[in-house]
């Protein structure tokens, strides 16, 4: 057993036997334990002016430490993760299903494999004496359905299913690729690039189909035009020739899937 699964073991032991007694304390208590809109009320001091921690402070610690003990933030009771672990706690009590927690969004797009055999590429450009400017793009890729994520890129991840990792990625044409949306307001490029990686998490045709219409409306609501691979126009003629070399593509690897005998 790795240092990791001990303390994660560890962690969690200690948070249920800390609930417990959160819930023992409550009892003939009907208001003490509240958590109100304002966050939880303070402790009251026992005798001999000790202060026993509540149940959000003792989990404000857990989480810091499980953020790292060089990460220079404040975590206190009330905060949103320690809330969460107080939400996901009564519920396990209670006899609930744990509602499945999302991924932080430094995480959100990567891939669980990194492997892949193909990249088909599209790119957004702007128009002659014009630039693309930073807000204007984060606006653009979050009506296209994008999500800010791994690498500082967006991406597109797979319905409900956001483990899977990306569709396809959005990167900037000026290197080092990635958006710094601290300084958003600053960034302006001539263009950016869509790519998918294949195999993907879902059938190259699909995956396609759900690129070339987010870079069209990106296109359309940044003034901009959409580009194939040898950076010219896309017409209907290099569409059709694109999906049916992703049909071969998504063929073959059903082949190779499925074998005779097998």
């Amino acid at each position: 057993m790795d240092q990791t699964t001990l303390r994660i073991i560890i962690l969690a032991v200690g948070l249920v036997f800390m609930a417990a007694l959160y819930l023992l304390s409550r009892r003939g208590k009907p208001d003490q334990g509240k958590r109100s809109a304002s966050g939880p009320a303070p402790a009251k001091p026992r005798e001999g002016g000790r202060v026993e921690p509540t149940l959000s402070e003792i989990l404000a610690r857990d989480v810091q430490q499980q953020a790292g003990e060089g990460e220079d933030i404040a975590i206190r009771a009330g905060d949103p993760r320690v809330e969460a672990q107080i939400d996901l706690l009564e519920r396990t009590l209670a006899g609930e299903t744990a509602k499945p927690v999302p991924p932080p969004q430094q995480e959100l797009g990567v891939r669980p494999n990194a492997e892949f055999d193909k990249i088909v590429t599209l790119y957004l450009a702007a128009r002659a004496g014009s630039v693309l400017r930073g807000p204007d793009l984060v606006v653009a890729a979050e009506k296209a359905g994008l999500v800010y994520g791994h690498m500082g890129v967006f991406h597109r991840l797979v319905d409900n299913h956001p483990e899977q990792g990306p569709v396809f990625s959005v990167a900037n044409l000026v290197k080092p690729g990635s958006f710094d949306l601290a300084n958003i307001h600053e960034l302006q490029t001539p263009g950016i690039s869509f790519f998918m990686t294949l195999p993907a998490p879902i059938n190259a045709l699909d995956a396609w189909d759900m690129m070339l219409p987010a870079a069209q409306r990106m296109a359309e609501l940044l003034d901009a035009v959409v580009l194939d691979e040898e950076r010219n126009a896309i017409g209907r003629q290099r569409i059709a020739h694109l999906r049916d070399e992703l049909r071969a593509y998504d063929r073959r690897n059903e082949a190779q899937t499925i074998r005779p005998g097998w």
